[in-house]
């Protein structure tokens, strides 16, 4: 365990970044204060998802200090990640549901398996999060069931569960069309308006254009900040 400065919610200091043997990204050096929107931006291959695979320590970092949500990353035992990611929410651009259950036993999967014991409660934040995601009532539809814009909105429920301090987010918009992909970015907007930090990985454009924020870009092997797009 480390602290944080009081105002980052992420600290990244002279970290190299692999994706298995091949260095991608090299002498990182950004912050991510508490409660900021912040994009990550770069051709396929330059290095966003394997950056926000290494904050939540499903790849290793072999040099320099990572510090999310009170926790350093390089120092992390396995039995530890989980802790880490209690912390945190991650959105898949493939969803990952579990086809075979329900929306609602999909919730539930989730919360047994980082702590939530009591039933009641259980299916009280379920009702809670459907309907902050706007779709109240899906309990017992089957990810097949639902269009790909309503599935996203299920894995951010599913993200959301234990009050995370930072949504990690990679190309959430990545299989859905225009307009469900600015429907999207409006919801992670109230979400961030109400004091979540999210970064997110996106080669949308048009997204950055409507909803402008910092932007960090991958390209040539390092990260530019370029504060707002464009």
């Amino acid at each position: 365990m480390s602290f944080l400065a009081p105002d980052n919610i992420i600290e990244v200091n002279n970290a190299n970044i692999y994706q298995q043997a091949s260095l991608v990204l090299s002498g990182l050096n950004f912050t991510i204060q508490k409660g900021e929107f912040v994009y990550i931006i770069g051709r396929t291959g330059t290095g966003k998802s394997s950056l926000l695979k290494t904050l939540y320590a499903d790849l290793p970092l072999r040099k320099g200090q990572v510090h999310v949500a009170g926790f350093e990353v390089n120092q992390l035992l396995h039995r530890e990640v989980p802790f880490l990611r209690r912390k945190l929410g991650i959105v898949f651009q493939d969803f990952q549901l579990l086809p075979d259950r329900n929306i609602a036993d999909n919730l539930t999967f989730v919360m047994r398996a980082t702590g939530w014991k009591n039933t009641q409660k259980i299916q009280q934040r379920i009702t809670d999060l459907l309907q902050q995601v706007d779709l109240p009532g899906i309990n017992k539809k089957f990810p097949h069931q639902l269009s790909g814009g309503e599935q996203q909105r299920v894995v951010i429920a599913r993200a959301l569960i234990n009050e995370p301090m930072v949504l990690l987010a990679d190309e959430p918009t990545g299989n859905l069309d225009p307009d469900m992909s600015e429907e999207i970015l409006k919801l992670f907007q109230r979400i961030n308006n109400s004091g979540t930090a999210i970064l997110m990985a996106t080669h949308d454009y048009e997204v950055l254009e409507k909803f402008p924020a910092r932007v960090l870009k991958c390209a040539n092997g390092v990260i530019e900040d370029l504060k707002v797009f464009p």
